[in-house]
């Protein structure tokens, strides 16, 4: 059940950053308020499971659904500026209380695999509901869709390098490395993460077109490696000494 809050945690912490990134004067505030009821959702889920799996992350998930709510009002009243901090206050408070649950943890590789994490399943899952939106919204400008593009190129390039050094120190350790162990491994990488790299680039050559429709069905997909990726990570990585 810990690993399932830390999924829904980093999820959130990534798509409230990846939303308080994004222009409010270039996509409709109804992006903004609509997708904060999904971080409504995601930290309301992980309070409830937290509240006798993790009790430490708690409040902070608490803080975060009401933060959630608070923050999508301020976007239906088309308070902009109050609806962006409380998109930075959502991200934060879920960044935190995923920390709290790494004190246990290998040291500032896990913090790194924490954000890292995060911030890929945040900014892919960002950039396809975004590419989604402008099915809604035609007229909205290309440009923040190619930015969270670029800053989810950024993040599976960070998680790569942060699953790279845990992958090294695991196999350096000396543990057992079994069969099924390998083909996790495999899958984490093959899948969740070289597999999403080139559909980020698939998605990039598509917006050139323009077609933000099939650049939005790429990043369907690419969300599902994201997920698949992230949940191997975390199984490894609960019964490995590093974070994989």
């Amino acid at each position: 059940m810990a690993l399932l809050i830390q999924f829904l945690l980093r999820l959130s912490f990534g798509l409230a950053a990846g939303m308080a990134i994004t222009s409010s004067k270039q996509v409709t505030s109804g992006y903004f308020r609509n997708h904060l009821y999904v971080t409504l959702g995601l930290t309301s889920l992980a309070a409830v499971l937290s509240r006798s799996h993790a009790p430490e992350a708690f409040w902070y998930a608490v803080g975060a659904a009401v933060a959630s709510y608070v923050g999508a009002v301020g976007w239906l009243y088309e308070k902009h500026h109050f609806g962006k901090v409380l998109l930075f206050v959502v991200a934060l408070t879920s960044l935190i209380a995923g920390f709290s649950q790494l004190q246990d943890s290998a040291g500032f590789l896990a913090v790194l695999a924490n954000l890292s994490s995060g911030l890929l399943l945040g900014m892919t899952m960002a950039s396809m509901l975004l590419g989604h939106w402008y099915l809604n919204s035609p007229t909205m400008e290309m440009a923040p869709l190619r930015r969270l593009i670029v800053l989810m190129a950024v993040a599976v390039a960070l998680r790569m390098v942060v699953a790279s050094l845990g992958l090294w120190c695991e196999t350096a350790s000396g543990g057992d490395i079994s069969t099924q162990w390998v083909l996790f491994v495999a899958l984490r990488w093959t899948f969740g993460l070289i597999g999403v790299a080139i559909l980020t680039w698939m998605a990039w050559q598509t917006l050139k077109i323009p077609n933000t429709q099939s650049a939005t069905g790429i990043l369907y997909v690419a969300v599902i490696g994201t997920f698949v990726g992230e949940t191997m990570s975390l199984l490894l990585s609960s019964e490995s000494l590093f974070p994989l």
